[in-house]
């Protein structure tokens, strides 16, 4: 658990450092002219979009907020992308190329995995529904499993449940 709560807390810093390693790669390995350029108006923008990107779309999961920890999907994928980013900054000439293309293969995957992951998490928390049983403090789901209640949600009394309905607008004509 300490992996995902670390990972967690590394996603925004990350923004940051992942570029800033790539210029000071570009310097230590004497990269030339044309690397600095692409460092400045390619690499560096996309990194640090992108990573914000992930980091608010990672954070968007109602299950990393409550356990403020990532999956082990994300550990995995990150840790692969980081890498290679972390590689690129060596500007290694014979493998540049094939270095780079697998960086941004790998950021479209863990990009798309990061909305599955979220669409999952979200329409997962949306198909169930809280119902009190009387006194037994039973939840309910839309499927007709029954489970106990947590224990945060008894601690706080009485829960009341609010439903919509009608047409919008309160059923008043627009003519």
């Amino acid at each position: 658990m300490w992996i995902r709560r670390a990972f967690f807390s590394w996603l925004f810093p990350a923004a940051l450092v992942l570029p800033l390693w790539l210029f000071i790669g570009w310097g230590v390995f004497q990269a030339g002219g044309w690397a600095l350029l692409w460092v400045l108006f390619v690499a560096l923008p996309s990194i640090l979009v992108g990573e914000v990107a992930l980091g608010l779309l990672v954070r968007a999961r109602p299950t990393v907020r409550e356990e403020r920890a990532v999956s082990w999907r994300d550990v995995i994928g990150f840790t692969v992308w980081h890498g290679m980013t972390i590689a690129l900054g060596f500007f290694p000439q014979n493998a540049f190329g094939w270095l780079l293309a697998g960086t941004i293969v790998v950021f479209l995957g863990l990009f798309w995995s990061t909305l599955w992951q979220l669409w999952k998490d979200v329409a997962a928390r949306g198909r169930a529904g809280l119902v009190i049983d009387g006194d037994a403090m039973r939840a309910s789901t839309y499927g007709g499993r029954e489970e106990a209640v947590p224990e945060r949600v008894q601690q706080h009394g009485e829960i009341i449940v609010i439903s919509e309905t009608g047409p919008p607008g309160g059923g008043r004509s627009s003519h």
